[in-house]
This record gives structure tokens, sequence and C-alpha cells, in this order.
């Protein structure tokens, strides 16, 4: 298998890349990355990231999900709601062939983002009809769980999930061996790189569960700069230091691992 890298979590479909997109996949290239795990938070990022695919058929791999969290026209987030999944799951079946995963799918409990225990409810429901669909058509899950470590993976366990990737995971290490227990892997962006208290999860977590993602175009190095997938080398020289490992065996590893839980993307 090629030792390119494998961002697991990037928004490539979305609007910031849109203005320079072809330098943008080409400083990716440039960067050693092979391949884009490339999530959407909704129906209508759906489309485009089969364009994508389309366009760039050896390096995107397109996920379908609805993300627990969505916009409405404006920029303000509000807690997803069961109709929003709706208007999606058709899609899941008529393009289950492209699709690598679900995703980006999850729980996000932030007390400004679900203020309500129906915004909780109605994330829960979203989230576990997901993980029904991802079981149906045999794909592993993109997850996120902001506020929500614990009982995001105990629900997966529930569902009887086994592939899934809990992405930017900030719970407690407790919380996130219990994910390893299930075969679970994690994954972290550049933005990890200035956050010591993540520094002490990552170290706990080994490296066979782990995978490197980049959130482009957020979660970068730098707080509201427009982050790439370019940068996934900077938590792979991250991780690497943590771990006391070169930053070749974190590439390495963490790509074994990321077509362990996508098998699709090596076909």
């Amino acid at each position: 298998m090629d030792s390119g890298f494998v961002d697991c979590h990037c928004h490539i479909s979305a609007q910031e890349f849109e203005e320079d997109l072809e330098d943008v996949i080409q400083r990716t290239k440039e960067a050693g990355v092979k391949t884009l795990v490339a999530v959407t938070e909704g129906v209508g990022e759906f489309e485009r990231v089969l364009q994508l695919q389309e366009r760039y058929p050896d390096l995107v791999a397109p996920c379908f999900g609805v993300h627990p969290l969505q916009v409405d026209g404006g920029l303000e987030q509000r807690s997803v709601k069961p109709q929003d999944l709706d208007a999606a799951v058709l899609h899941f079946y008529e393009h289950s062939e492209r699709i690598v995963a679900v995703g980006e799918i999850g729980l996000d409990f932030t007390p400004w983002c679900a203020p309500s225990q129906q915004d909780k409810d109605d994330q829960l429901d979203v989230f576990i009809k997901q993980l029904s669909i991802a079981q149906e058509l045999q794909l592993p899950v993109n997850v996120h769980s902001r506020s929500a470590a614990k009982v995001t993976i105990s629900t997966m366990r529930k569902q009887g999930i086994s592939r899934a990737l809990l992405h930017n995971f900030a719970g407690k290490p407790s919380v996130a061996l219990e994910g390893v227990k299930a075969g679970y892997l994690f994954s972290f962006p550049p933005a990890v790189c200035r956050n010591q208290q993540r520094d002490k999860l990552i170290q706990q977590i080994p490296l066979e569960h782990i995978c490197l993602e980049t959130d482009s175009p957020a979660l970068g190095l730098e707080k509201h700069v427009r982050n790439e997938p370019r940068n996934i080398t900077l938590c792979c020289q991250h991780i690497a230091d943590l771990k006391g490992v070169s930053p070749e065996t974190v590439k390495v590893v963490t790509a074994e691992n990321a077509y362990r839980l996508f098998p699709k993307l090596s076909l």
C-alpha cells in the first residue's frame, strides 16, 4: 500500500475552498496526501462532494451525513431535527456504492447548541437512524462528539457499531479507552498542536487506534485562518513527538488504520 497520508476527516466541499480549489488540491498532493475522506453535513452538500469525486477520482472519497448542528441560510447554527434527515435518507441508498462512510454524524451537546432536552433527543434520534443506515449499507461511521463523548460511544456500542472514527475527540481518556475496547479509532487535527490537555489523551490512545485528519477548513494551527489538507503534516509531527516515534511511522500506521476502517479506500 502506498504510504501517503490519509486525511480521514475534511470538508473539501466547503464554500471556503471554492475560489482556489485547484491550488488547494495541488498543495494537498505536494504534501503527500493520497486520500481525502470528504465528509458532508447535510443533503445540500451531497451533490457537490460527488462532483468532486468525479473531478478527482484518485483523491476524494465521499461520505454522506447529516451533522448534529445545521445552518439555515445565515450563519446561525441550530440543533438538527428529524426532518433534516428525512430529506437525505434516499440519497444514502441511491449512492451507496460511491460513499465510503456515513458522516459527519454524531452528537453535539454544547449548551448553546443544544439548550433543551428536546434538542438532545432529536440529535439522538437522527444519530441512531444514521447508525442504522450505516449498518444496513455495511459502512463505517465518521463521528462528531463535542460535549457528548460518553453518550456518543455508549450509543454506538448499544447499536452494535464496530467500525467508527471519532474525529477531533476531546473526551476524557477513560472514555476514549472505552472506545478503544470497542475497536473504534480516533483522529486529531492540526489544532491539537496548541492544546496541551489533548496531549495527555493522545499519549494514552494506542497508535493503532489513531488516524490523521485536518477537519479543514476548520481546526488549523492558527485560529481564524483557513486550514487545508496539506497541514496534515503538522498533526503527524505532533503525534510523533508525543509518541516518541518518527513522523514516517505515524504516517504509515495511521494510513494502515484508515484503510482498515474504510475498506473502500483500497479498492
